[in-house]
């Protein structure tokens, strides 16, 4: 059965079709037509209440009618023109609502989110686009023209990129537009939507993002806004809030889950072994230490960056190996963590169903802590097939359960400082909407002193000398000039003050009345949107 969210995209796609379709419908036919959709828009809603079980909201009910009469009022208005500005959009799945298996196939590396924005930004309705990809969520940041179209484009891209066909991929998909969008965004880098509530390894990948963005000229002006104000508000959180205080993290959490595994829940029983030598590993490193275990296995691409790894923890003794020894150290270990960057599987169960048993003392298991994504080791791995267990990013759930509850007053804390930078970004994006009125009323006033100039000119006669020419036009300038700067002031203000940006958008709407710069600001608009594509 068809998801909520599919039905109600289907059904807003239908709403726009049929806005579409009214605008070149003339006369008498137009209130026929806008009944028609509204009785087709109604059964649609009985529809999905029947099929779904789903006993909609009276607030939904009374939102669709609302739209319908808006329909109705804006027959032959350009549909572009009812979305003042852009739409912030952000679309994804995080460990919350979609498994490892899906996760994994949308997963996009660092080095390639520059091309995955560049391929955002090609289609018609995408702005500027944005990526964050990590083990725990695969997010897309967009700015869209039109939030319909931008939504089904974005789509359009997840599905293709990761080849997973579009109806298995939305019952997973989280939507956010605007002001939850960003506020998404903020709570994310604050650590509070992470799996371990305070960790901070998602600031500094928020972070990445932006560094990336300032290289990719898809990362516009409002995502690089956005971005550096959540940059902001996670550094605020961890600085004036306790939740990251003594905070797990993935890799302490799986040096946990592994520990609780073993029999005698004591890791200087068991051989312990880590496949990479990266951010990941070092804080696996790091945990394992703090948990008693002295020796530790390192397999890694390369020996320089294992090496520094090793010199970071001289109290743990390091064997090191490169990769094309990995089944051999798989085969000498009993608890095996996988934080590589690989994209492929790098152990299958026919790689260790030869392999000698793991000693009694841990259960004549081995262990395998896969923390990659893509995961590394085959999923498929079990005691019988292969006298192994794998775990993966997804059953930490059982080792970070108490941190939330044990965090719920420094959540508490930092979601009053996130609301403060919420607020303080919106201020900021409001204060931009003045930039097209500015442009248009300079551009009016401009043509009225041209076309005004022109017409003195020509009454004076071809008497004038270029030097007095120049004067009359520098005189033009000068009132033009003088007459503007009381309305240009009053569309300056602090971006940083809400109260500032409100009177200046109060401001912004009555010299746009006054001097009737809706049209040209429209008409400009389109005409930007259109040229960033070409």
């Amino acid at each position: 059965m068809p998801s909520f969210y599919t039905q109600t995209l289907d059904m807003r796609r239908s709403s726009i079709r049929g806005a579409t379709q009214l605008a070149s419908i003339s006369g008498s036919r137009v209130a026929q037509t806008v009944q028609h959709h509204r009785n087709n828009v109604q059964h649609s809603i009985e529809c999905i209440a029947t099929t779904s079980g789903v006993k909609l909201p009276a607030t939904h009910l009374q939102a669709s009618q609302a739209a319908l009469q808006q329909l109705q009022s804006t027959k032959g208005v350009n549909r572009y023109a009812l979305e003042k500005k852009s739409s912030i959009i952000a679309i994804g799945l995080t460990i919350h609502n979609a498994p490892v298996e899906l996760r994994e196939k949308l997963a996009v590396p660092e080095a390639e989110w520059p091309r995955a924005i560049e391929e955002l930004c090609s289609y018609p309705h995408v702005e500027e686009a944005g990526v964050l990809s990590t083990c725990n969520r695969m997010e897309i940041y967009v700015v869209g023209l039109s939030f319909h179209r931008a939504v089904r484009e974005v789509e359009e891209w997840m599905s293709r990129a990761s080849g997973v066909p579009l109806e298995e991929l939305r019952p997973h998909l989280f939507l956010l537009r605007d002001r939850d969008a960003t506020g998404h965004l903020l709570r994310v880098s604050g650590g509070l939507d992470s799996l371990v509530m305070g960790e901070g390894q998602i600031l500094a990948q928020v972070k990445q993002v932006h560094k990336v963005g300032q290289n990719c000229p898809g990362f516009g002006r409002h995502l690089n806004g956005l971005f550096k104000q959540a940059v902001t508000a996670g550094k605020r959180v961890r600085a004036e809030t306790s939740i990251s205080s003594g905070a797990v993290s993935v890799s302490s959490a799986a040096a946990e889950l592994a520990q609780l595994k073993l029999p005698t829940h004591n890791f200087a029983d068991s051989r312990v072994c880590i496949i990479g030598a990266g951010k990941m590993s070092k804080l696996l490193v790091k945990h394992l230490a703090s948990k008693g275990c002295t020796r530790v296995t390192i397999l890694n691409r390369s020996l320089p960056r294992a090496e520094a790894l090793a010199e970071e923890f001289p109290e743990v003794e390091f064997d090191i190996h490169l990769m094309p020894d990995l089944m051999q150290c798989v085969a000498d270990s009993d608890v095996i963590f996988a934080a590589s960057g690989s994209e492929e599987l790098l152990i299958h169960a026919e790689d260790i169903a030869g392999m000698t048993s793991a000693p009694e003392v841990v259960g004549a298991v081995r262990r395998f802590v896969d923390i990659s994504v893509p995961r590394n080791i085959a999923p498929d791995i079990t005691p019988e097939n292969a006298g192994a267990i794998v775990y993966n990013v997804d059953d930490l759930k059982e080792v970070v359960a108490g941190n939330k509850e044990a965090r719920a007053q420094a959540a508490a804390e930092a979601e009053i400082l996130l609301a403060d930078e919420q607020v303080a970004f919106e201020a900021w994006r409001d204060s931009l909407e003045t930039v097209p009125t500015i442009k248009a009323l300079r551009g009016k006033a401009e043509t009225i002193r041209s076309s005004e100039l022109e017409k003195a000119l020509n009454k004076l006669g071809e008497g004038l000398t270029n030097k007095q020419k120049k004067a009359v036009e520098e005189l033009s300038k000068s009132i033009v000039n003088k007459l503007l700067h009381g309305p240009m002031t009053a569309l300056r203000c602090d971006s940083a003050d809400p109260s500032a940006v409100t009177q200046t958008l109060a401001n912004m709407d009555a010299l746009e009345r006054m001097f009737e710069l809706a049209a040209d600001i429209e008409r400009d608009r389109l005409a930007a949107a259109s040229s960033s594509k070409q």
